[in-house]
């Protein structure tokens, strides 16, 4: 039984910190570029058998101490009632964005075991075939789904959002609301069938300012998390530099940190609240030898209580080489 992670959580003495990485299930990997080519991104993520496979594939390929299940955080924004597609080269589109109090009246608050059972039957086809390893559930944060939500795409600067937030906050707090109810209910049922542990996805947080985020993305997130009973709580943005000193308070167990926070400075200002991170995703492109210099870095900073991850996702053209490298680092550190 691999239990390096459900150690770590737990605050149990371990041999080594912990590794796995966002988005290891993904197109870097030729075994999933195979998966892929027979079928949509959104239909792998609505079928449990084809989500379970490639999640398996970097497990077994690289030997990482945990899984996370293959989905996408949008999957929400299609149980409350809008339809989402992906164009390729242009990223998921929303076809009715929200950006008045009339278009969010036409959301609904599903039943998530209903709404979304698709991740629940993944865990049963993993634990079937790699019953040893711990998997990981996810969700996207209330915030980061209002992103989408409002704007109705991807964006650099996410003016809809934040016209939003300043013009009807009332509107804005009541679809932060709703999301933080049916965020918080779908960890909930991914930790009650089979997660270790589960990471809510805040990615899109790091474009307010410490104010806004005070205001709008720290009470959805804790309004989420503090529905979640069954597992632990792992919460990740993406900039969270400049409101670092208000990430203890989501009440997640775990904080996930990316490349642009000194990893031993977050630790003295997160206090007793673990870690995990935060190799930049394209330092796997350098040379092994920095590659390895990089990774013991943040090994050395991180101390006990630090799971090991990158800072985001990793890239698709990623080389599987630097990959390995990083893995490999990480099984050779001791504490």
């Amino acid at each position: 039984m691999n239990d390096r992670l459900q150690r770590v959580l737990r605050g149990e003495p371990v041999d080594r910190p912990p590794v796995w990485f966002m988005r290891q299930a993904g197109r870097y990997l030729p075994e999933y570029r195979a998966v892929r080519a027979g079928t949509t991104f959104l239909g792998m993520c609505r079928s449990p058998d084809l989500a379970c496979e490639v999640t398996v594939q970097p497990v077994v390929r690289f030997g990482l101490d945990a899984a996370i299940v293959f989905s996408d955080i949008l999957v929400v924004l299609e149980a409350i009632g809008r339809e989402i597609t992906f164009e390729a080269g242009e990223g998921p589109r929303i076809l009715e964005p929200v950006r008045s109090a009339s278009d969010a009246a036409s959301l609904r608050r599903p039943d998530v075991a209903d709404a979304l059972p698709v991740v629940p039957q993944t865990f049963a086809r993993f634990k079937k075939i790699l019953p040893e390893v711990p998997i990981l559930g996810f969700a996207g944060a209330p915030f980061t789904l209002l992103c989408y939500l409002v704007e109705g795409s991807g964006s650099k600067e996410w003016a809809h959002v934040k016209r939003l937030l300043w013009s009807d906050p009332v509107t804005a707090r009541s679809i932060l609301d709703l999301l933080a109810d049916v965020v918080g209910d779908y960890l909930e049922l991914q930790a009650s069938t089979g997660a270790a542990a589960v990471q809510m996805f805040d990615t899109w947080a790091g474009v307010l300012s410490p104010e806004m985020y005070r205001e709008f993305a720290l009470p959805a997130a804790q309004r989420a998390l503090a529905r979640v009973k069954s597992a632990p709580r792992i919460y990740y943005t993406k900039d969270s530099a400049p409101f670092l000193d208000q990430l203890r308070s989501t009440g997640a167990d775990v904080i996930g940190l990316d490349w642009r926070v000194d990893l031993g400075k977050a630790r003295k200002v997160l206090g007793d609240v673990k870690v995990q991170g935060n190799l930049d995703p394209v330092a796997l492109f350098a040379p092994e030898a920095e590659i390895r210099r990089q990774v013991r870095q943040i090994l050395t900073a991180g101390g006990p209580g630090h799971i090991f991850n990158l800072g985001h996702g990793i890239l698709p053209e990623t080389p599987i080489s630097g990959v390995e490298a990083m893995v490999d680092e990480v099984k050779r550190f001791t504490y």
